[in-house]
This record gives structure tokens, sequence and C-alpha cells, in this order.
């Protein structure tokens, strides 16, 4: 099961590739604007939008996927519809070719005749990577393929706009970005057709850090893998953390809490989270990217109340957070119950479309989400908050 985690990894690293590609170049950038319309438009937003890069990406996961594991690429689902119009109104299904010269022959007709800007996107697109992880290549851990349905979100969600409007000069709240290209994030997410829960993850982030002199941009990878007893991801703790468990269980329930929530989040949750967390609420934009930053250990949680995010904006970082012990879990269920009753909490299952639902709200996350790091944490947290609620929980 390494060889499919490690192609994710080489597949996302080719998806970053596209993605500082794509906006490298602010002439060829225009170009790839096309605004979503009827059920694939995000509720959430005035505006949302679709890039020719999204498209690029997801089809790229898709057919190596495929090609590597046949019968995997027709298990990978996401949020973007692979059909794009041109300004001369021709509807235009974009799939990789089996050649760089047929693959920039298809683009250019998306991108009306712009044959440097297609040739410039077939060659990263068919361009192989190179990626290596030891601690992956080690692994011997055998799951049945035909188990396996995989979440693609190609640029996530609110952080499309973030990839969209460019920001790089965005500076850090404590580590935790509130916007800017640094917000934008790959997520692919491995589940269990069967049982619904998230195997394994991969959160690739594209814009980390830029060279000041070539102005291009290195970008971070982050995974995980959870699959019965085993459990192992890219942020394993050093020798000196694990040594001094102890003391880090103690802190678990007296250190104070932080948390990374939308900047659009209800106002009777952020006056709950005030005086739960103090000053240690840092807005940021992206799902994904917030569930990066407890993946990080930046921030304990991340909570969400509405209802406007999705499997594909869940499942990679929920996978990674299963296999550091943490999780993520639907919010509303959690603050229905007692904290105290010792149920098992309601984590995020990935296999089931919402009943009565259409369009992209057959996968949305209806409760809305918590993700943590530390069960012992969020039991402490979830109490807390629910004080600080107290009636107007049910509001949620």
């Amino acid at each position: 099961m390494s060889d499919i985690l490690l192609e994710l990894l080489r597949v996302s690293e080719k998806a970053a590739n596209i993605a500082r590609a794509c906006r490298q170049q602010e002439a060829l950038f225009q170009l790839l604007i096309e605004e979503k319309k009827g059920p694939e438009k995000n509720k959430k937003f005035a505006a949302d939008f679709k890039t020719l890069a999204d498209v690029l990406v997801q089809e790229v996961i898709k057919q190596n996927m495929e090609n590597k594991f046949p019968g995997l690429g027709k298990k990978v689902l996401g949020e973007e519809s692979n059909e794009f119009t041109n300004d001369l109104g021709e509807k235009i299904t974009v799939e990789l070719q089996s050649t760089e010269k047929e693959t920039a022959e298809l683009l250019s007709r998306v991108l009306n005749g712009n044959m440097l800007a297609s040739e410039a996107l077939a060659k990263v697109v068919h361009e192989d990577v190179d990626f290596t992880d030891p601690t992956l290549e080690a692994l011997d851990i055998s799951i049945p393929q035909e188990i396996l349905g995989i979440w693609v979100d190609p640029i996530d969600g609110y952080s499309t706009y973030q990839y969209i409007k460019g920001s790089a000069n965005v500076k850090s709240n404590q580590g935790v970005f509130p916007s800017g290209l640094q917000c934008v994030t790959i997520l692919i997410g491995v589940y269990d057709l069967q049982t619904g829960l998230p195997l394994m993850g991969v959160i690739n982030q594209p814009f980390v850090s830029q060279n000041l002199t070539t102005l291009r941009w290195k970008g971070q990878c982050y995974w995980g893998l959870s699959y019965m007893e085993a459990n192992i991801h890219s942020l394993q703790l050093t020798a000196s953390q694990r040594e001094t468990g102890t003391e880090n269980s103690d802190r678990e329930f007296s250190s104070p809490f932080s948390a990374v929530i939308s900047a659009s989040e209800k106002d009777t949750i952020k006056a709950a989270l005030a005086r739960v967390c103090g000053g240690s609420v840092f807005p940021a934009a992206g799902a994904g990217y917030k569930s990066l930053c407890v993946v990080q250990g930046l921030a304990d949680i991340y909570i969400f109340s509405e209802d406007t995010t999705y499997k594909w904006d869940s499942c990679a970082a929920h996978a990674i957070l299963r296999a550091m012990g943490g999780g993520i879990v639907d919010m509303k269920e959690c603050l229905e119950r007692s904290p105290d009753t010792g149920l098992d909490l309601p984590q995020l299952l990935y296999h089931m479309e919402n009943k009565g639902a259409s369009g992209v709200d057959l996968w949305a996350n209806k409760g809305g989400l918590i993700a943590y790091r530390s069960r012992n944490r969020l039991d402490v947290f979830l109490s807390r908050l629910i004080q600080n609620l107290g009636p107007l929980k049910t509001q949620t």
C-alpha cells in the first residue's frame, strides 16, 4: 500500500508544479479563469471560480493513478467538472492525452489558440516527478485495492480565490496565514468504500516560501496512513517529544487552547471561542489550510459551524490526523451530546451521499466540523465550548 501512497505524493507534487506554472505568468493566468454556475457553485461565495489548473490537477491525478493501478483512477472523485468553455462558446472536455503534443493541442482549444501557453502547460503535465520517502518505502502494509476510494480537491475551495488573487506578501500570525498563496493546498484523501473511514491523506502546500531573486516558489508535502493497527505520518514525534509524553499529557488538560476559524464564522461561535481560547483564535482561508494548521500543531482545533465544506475538503487531513491520534468530527452532533457520556465521537465518513441533497451538497459536511490532534484536548475543549455557548449551542 505504500506504493499507492508514494504515487499519490508524486502526483500531488506534479499537481503543485502545475499550480506554480500557471501562477508564474500573469498573462497566462488571466486566461485560466472561468466562473462556476448552477449546481457546481459553492453557495458560500458571491463569486466562485474554476481554473484550468484545477481541472488539470484533477485529471493528472486520475490518469496517473489509473496508469499505475488499473481501476483506481475510476474511483477518483473531486470537486471539478472537466468541461471547459472557451471564448467561442465551444465546450471542451479536458482529459490528458497520450502525448505532450496531443495534450497541448487540446489545451490550445481551451486557451483560444494560445499555443505557447498550451505547450508550457502540457510540458509540466507530462513531466515525471521524482519523489522518494524512505519511511514509506520501508512500509509493508497490505490494503485491498478494491476497497479504496479517493477524494481530490485540486486547489482547495476558498483558497482557489487566494490562488487567483495571488497575494504573496501576507504576514503570518504565530505561523498562521490569514490569507494569501500560502493558504493554497492540494488535497488527496483515500477512504474505505465500505466503512467510509479515511485511510490515507496527502496535503501538498505549493506556495510555502519564495526565492526573492527568481520569484519561484517552493512547497511542502504532508502525508499520513491509518489502517487497522498501523498509524504513521510525515510528522512523526522526535525521540525527545516521546520521552516527555507524561508531561505533555498533563499539559493537555491545563494549557490554553488555540483555534483556527473561517473569517465568516458565526458571531456566537466567535464569541464563545474568544472566551475559551482568549486571543489565540486565528482566522485563515481555505478548509484544507486550516486543517493543515492543526496537523502542523499551529492550532489545537479547527472549527467550522456551517455546511459549506465537503468530503474533498476534509478527507486528506482527516486521514493524517487519524494517524496522529486525532480526527475530524461532526460539530453539530458533538454539541448535542454530553462529553461525559463516554460515547464515541461522530467522526466524519466519506462513502455516503446526503439524502435529499443535490449538486455539491450531496457531499457536504452537513453538521459542520471540528478537526483536532488530541482526543483528550478535544474533550476538554468541547466541555468548555458547550459551557460558553450555553443554550445557543442548538442553533449552530
